[in-house]
């Protein structure tokens, strides 16, 4: 087993946020994994009838994934503009950043996902809480109601997280397939798809409302592996849904962290650090990859060495001209590349 690693931390495993019989929430954040940067991650769990209670976010933007569940969102946003909508797995949902949402279990199984923020360190806003904040004076007159009329209700600043639904859930006014906030990933038609692994992409060419953050569903086989490569621009945080994965990162001056990822597990790659994914496992592993850019850009070591003639190639990997090794002509990296040798040793 690979030694523990600063780019590495198991969410599955972080003491809970909340955890009450509605469900759970779980979080790895700046504080608890120092190595993040512009991303932070939770993993919220709700149970039937349990309600993720109405809250914004004051500095990060949201993106969530849905692994198991029937859920209803609700969220108001700029200029009084109300939605609603179902997701289920494999579907997804953005909250920009400010908007108010809640999440609402409406199914009968436990409703698992996987939510992504674009900063290091969100802030979160209930609107409980921020009722309790004012008088019932000051309520009152936002409601036009006395000020007695909020003496039965007990409100303090403290954030509830879930809540428990009475009664049966209500029909979202809008549940279609073509909201702005809601893409269905998993529905996508792959554009790389191999026997070496596959990607389904979210991100601003395929879901305009994303203006700061995006995702890959990635699965590599046991053919395949994630070529080395880097993001000049983009930090990567990725979620180990499924598998067993190794990964190796070179850090500045040279030395490299390779480690191996289970289920439950997060990553953290910052920007324009070399790096590749590769399945140890006896299936295929499916990892939620994170960006903070709506379009992460990609430099691979195949394209890399295609854009250099052959004597700067000898001369940088050391050899004569005629014994470098023939390497293929690739303008444009293949992302996911068969894997023809055997896998290195565990």
């Amino acid at each position: 087993m690979a030694s523990p690693s600063r780019h590495v931390a198991s969410l599955i495993g972080q003491p809970p946020l909340f955890e009450s019989g509605l469900g759970s929430v779980t979080q790895l954040n700046a504080h608890s994994f120092p190595v993040l940067d512009r991303l932070s991650i939770k993993r919220l769990l709700l149970e039937p009838g349990s309600i993720r209670e109405p809250h914004w976010h004051a500095n990060a933007s949201e993106l969530t994934y849905c692994v198991s569940g029937h859920l209803m969102v609700g969220m108001l946003g700029d200029l009084n503009a109300f939605s609603s909508f179902t997701i289920g797995p494999g579907q997804m949902f953005h909250a920009p950043s400010g908007s108010i949402h809640h999440i609402e279990n409406i199914g009968d199984e436990t409703a698992e996902l996987i939510v992504a923020f674009r900063h290091e360190r969100p802030e979160d806003f209930s609107f409980r809480a921020a009722l309790g904040a004012m008088s019932d004076a000051v309520l009152g007159n936002t409601f036009g109601l006395p000020a007695s009329a909020f003496e039965p209700v007990s409100l303090d600043t403290k954030t509830a997280y879930l809540l428990k639904r009475d009664g049966p859930p209500g029909e979202p006014p809008l549940s279609g397939d073509d909201h702005p906030l809601r893409f269905d990933l998993e529905a996508q038609e792959a554009p790389i798809d191999s026997a070496a692994g596959s990607a389904r992409v979210a991100r601003v060419d395929a879901w305009p409302a994303l203006t700061d953050i995006s995702m890959y569903s990635l699965r590599i086989t046991t053919e395949g592996m994630r070529e080395p490569h880097w993001h000049p621009e983009t930090a990567e945080m990725g979620y180990v849904h499924r598998g067993r994965a190794r990964m190796t990162v070179q850090e500045p001056g040279g030395s490299t962290d390779t480690y191996e990822l289970g289920p439950g597990d997060v990553y953290f790659i910052p920007r324009a650090y070399p790096h590749h994914i590769e399945d140890i496992g006896d299936d295929e592993f499916h990892f939620l990859v994170f960006f903070d850019q709506p379009t992460p850009a990609d430099i691979g070591f195949r394209a890399s060495a295609s854009a250099f003639s052959p004597e700067v190639m000898a001369a940088t990997l050391g050899v004569p001209v005629d014994r470098l090794p023939k390497l293929p002509d690739t303008p444009e990296d293949p992302l996911i590349v068969d894997r023809i040798n055997p896998v290195d040793p565990v």
